[in-house]
């Protein structure tokens, strides 16, 4: 999700804002040319399972965010499923393997080497000899000079969301024979490999009319797998065939289905037997778990509900025998009699359509792990109090990151621990955890931050209360987008983590017993702003149970020139958002705690980014980046600083802090711009601490990934970090069983 970018590399990731002044850098940790010793925090959970033990035949019905609205990557509006689909029909050089790295694709390349640096890169690729596009034409030279010139960027007329790499590129000629692809650099590119994955024929690539609209809703010719049989706008779905000149392994599903199902949903769906595989909230998850488990031998029902509760089922059916006994027993008039006749069998209506939805869910299954993903929270360092780095840095200090992860991972099984990179995640080569150019969580020193920058507790506050109710306070203003109005719309982009209804004050939040509270309130409210101390007019604590420490005290709230220190903190308000928007009263109550108020504001999911991200209009907000095999490249310009515009203004495209550095700029440059992959490594570690000590973004935790699958579908589930298979996808023989990974993966 969060906002997680559309597939690998499709979305063009451009340069960005200013933060004020140098950066006085603690001692970097963690530089070192050493490969990391890592892994991932959690490995695949397909149900892998060999080929001969899967079937041939059968469609796999896959839910998906959206119809894509073009098939080709490269363009701006590529999606997730335009991705996906590419994936499953188009070549790729490399793919990911299951610890974040680029793998060599065998079914498309031989080998692929860099035979020359001096006195230029020359790589030069060996393809496969029996990859053909599906026409029959050998995939080579001239598929790769169409891409290279159609996204090099020196011909505005195609309309590419991206060049990176590609113009670097100074020739592409054909090799020594006709399965050779010569490429010429003109300068060196570290992220070679990162070229050409997926490559598309040149019918698509050799002009600009064909590549803006000639593959957008079908693609003539493929090379993968799969085909697109059709993209259905009224059926809102994808149809892939198996494609007959494919020369790899015959794909074993007949047909892949990618339907366009809303995340709230998808649970009805999987239950009318509409669905095979779908990814799922937590809320989902819990259900489809319980359905799951063991059953009652004589009604088939469900023994246990979600915590441990005996199953709604069950329950219900007590109290309906023991409303018919009651009645028995006192006897009735005859019109008591019908009502209470008509009252029971609306109730074993009800039952009966509970239970047939849990039958049908008992024979699916939740595979997870962990995203190529994190969710950070972002400080907006355009304008206002965080474009002071000291105020940034101590809303920074100020968060427990541990206890957050927790929060979200820990109730799901999940490995919980923050994340320590912004370039990188745990097992990847360049990841290590340099939160120390920033500091650990240290309330003191926060507050020091805040005094040095001017906001001192219990300063002179202007009373504005008079002139709020004048003008309509800040919180109840609709137009918005406020808290008045849902959106309706899901596209899972913004699920961080499980909603939690108590939010976390008295167990599941990682805190060792006897911590003190931190802060969290019950309220579900539309809007939260800090600074209160007791809840429904009661005093801290005085409903607890006996033995219950008392709530912290918040910090008395900062102030300077006259004005509280007040954050406003956007969130998007559709289905799927409670569980984001409980992690925000988190941060909101850590920030209390340093006299930092926050006021939360939801507005739709629609104009989320595009009118409060993108355009600067939050000072915090919570959303995603996925991790890249290639972040010399996609990671820059995240955190680049900002280039002028053709009119004056600052071009900030995917960097929605505004927070950047020359010094961040050039050790990215140098990390893209060497061969060297041990230095590749030390530079980008440097980098990586310098975003942190700018504390424009702080990493929090990396997203879950919960899946829902048929308990005989193989090799598809919760891919992490790896990119599918398609053609080893398929239900299992009568009687074969795929394996089931630990969350955590073994040593």
């Amino acid at each position: 999700m969060s906002h997680v970018g559309v597939g690998p590399r499709a979305v063009m990731r451009s340069v960005a804002f200013l933060t004020a002044g140098a950066l006085a850098v603690p001692a970097l940790a963690a530089c070192t040319s050493e490969e990391p010793k890592g892994k991932p925090l959690a490995g695949r959970d397909t149900a892998a399972a060999a080929r001969a033990r899967v079937s041939d035949g059968g469609t796999l019905r896959w839910a998906a965010d959206s119809v894509p609205e073009t098939l080709n990557a490269y363009q701006s509006d590529a999606d997730a499923t335009t991705a996906r689909v590419a994936q499953a029909v188009l070549p790729s050089m490399y793919r990911m393997d299951g610890t974040g790295r680029p793998a060599r694709n065998a079914d498309y390349l031989e080998s692929a080497e860099v035979v020359d640096t001096e006195p230029k890169q020359v790589v030069v690729y060996k393809l496969n000899q029996q990859a053909v596009w599906s026409d029959g034409r050998e995939i080579g030279a001239a598929d790769f000079a169409a891409q290279w010139r159609a996204l090099s960027g020196k011909d505005s007329a195609y309309w590419t969301a991206r060049n990176a790499g590609y113009d670097r590129i100074e020739k592409i000629e054909r090799g020594g024979d006709d399965l050779e692809v010569k490429v010429t650099f003109s300068r060196p590119y570290a992220d070679w490999k990162s070229l050409f994955s997926p490559l598309y024929p040149k019918d698509v690539m050799g002009t600009p009319d064909a590549f803006n609209d000639g593959a957008r809703r079908q693609l003539k010719l493929t090379a993968g797998p799969f085909a697109v049989q059709r993209v259905d706008t009224k059926e809102d779905e994808v149809v892939l065939t198996g494609n007959p000149r494919w020369w790899g392994e015959p794909a074993k599903l007949e047909q892949i289905v990618l339907r366009s199902v809303p995340r709230d949903k998808r649970v009805s769906q999987l239950a009318s037997g509409k669905l095979d595989l779908a990814e799922i909230d937590p809320e989902t998850a819990e259900e489809v778990t319980v359905a799951a488990g063991p059953r009652d031998a004589g009604t088939g029902t469900p023994l246990m509900g979600p915590e441990g509760s005996p199953s709604a089922s069950r329950q219900g059916r007590s109290a309906a025998q023991a409303l018919r006994s009651w009645a028995i027993a006192k006897g009735s008039d005859e019109d008591a009699a019908d009502e209470e006749t008509l009252a029971r069998e609306e109730r074993e209506e009800t039952l009966a359509k509970r239970e047939r939805r849990q039958r049908a869910l008992s024979g699916f299954e939740v595979r997870k792990s962990l995203e190529p993903a994190y969710t950070q929270l972002a400080l907006n360092g355009a304008d206002g109090p965080l474009a002071d780095e000291r105020v940034r840095r101590a809303v920074a200090r100020a968060l427990d990151r541990g206890k957050l992860a927790k929060a979200v991972l820990g109730p799901l099984g999940l490995p919980a621990e923050p994340v320590g990179s912004h370039v990188a995640l745990a097992g990847q080569p360049a990841y290590s955890d340099g939160s120390g150019a920033l500091g650990e969580q240290n309330a003191k020193e926060a507050r020091a931050l805040l005094a040095d920058a001017g906001w001192v507790p219990g300063g002179p506050v202007k009373k504005q209360k008079e002139a709020e109710k004048a003008a309509g306070a800040e919180g109840d203003k609709k137009g918005d987008g406020g808290d008045d109005k849902e959106s309706e719309g899901d596209d899972g982009t913004y699920i961080v983590g499980e909603d939690e209804k108590n939010d976390g004050k008295n167990e599941g939040d990682g805190r060792d017993d006897g911590a003190k509270d931190d802060g969290a309130d019950q309220e579900s409210g539309e809007k939260h702003s800090s600074g209160k101390n007791t809840a429904q007019g009661g005093a801290p604590g005085a409903y607890a149970p006996k033995g219950t420490a008392a709530p912290a005290a918040a910090e008395a709230p900062v102030a300077k020139d006259g004005k509280a220190l007040t954050l406003r903190f956007v969130l998007p308000s559709g289905p799927g958002s409670d569980a984001l928007r409980t992690v925000a009263d988190r941060v909101s109550d850590m920030l209390e705690k340093i006299g930092v108020g926050t006021d939360i504001t939801k507005v739709p999911d629609e104009s989320y980014f595009k009118d409060h991200i993108a355009s600067g209009e939050y000072d915090l907000a919570l959303y995603s980046w996925p991790a890249s095999a290639y972040p010399a490249t996609d990671a820059r310009p995240i955190y680049a600083k900002p280039v002028p515009a053709a009119d004056g203004s600052l071009n900030v495209a995917q960097n929605y802090t505004r927070v950047g550095t020359d010094q961040v700029d050039q050790l990215f440059d140098r990390a893209m711009g060497t061969l060297d992959e041990g230095e590749a490594r030390d530079l980008l570690r440097k980098a990586d601490s310098r975003i942190w000590a700018a504390a424009g973004s702080i990493p929090l935790y990396q997203r879950p990934q919960l899946v829902a699958a048929r308990k005989n579908l193989a090799n598809a589930g919760a891919f992490g970090f790896e990119t599918p298979v398609y053609q080893d996808m398929g239900f299992l023989k009568k009687g074969a069983n795929g394996s089931r990974p630990s969350a955590t993966p073994s040593s």
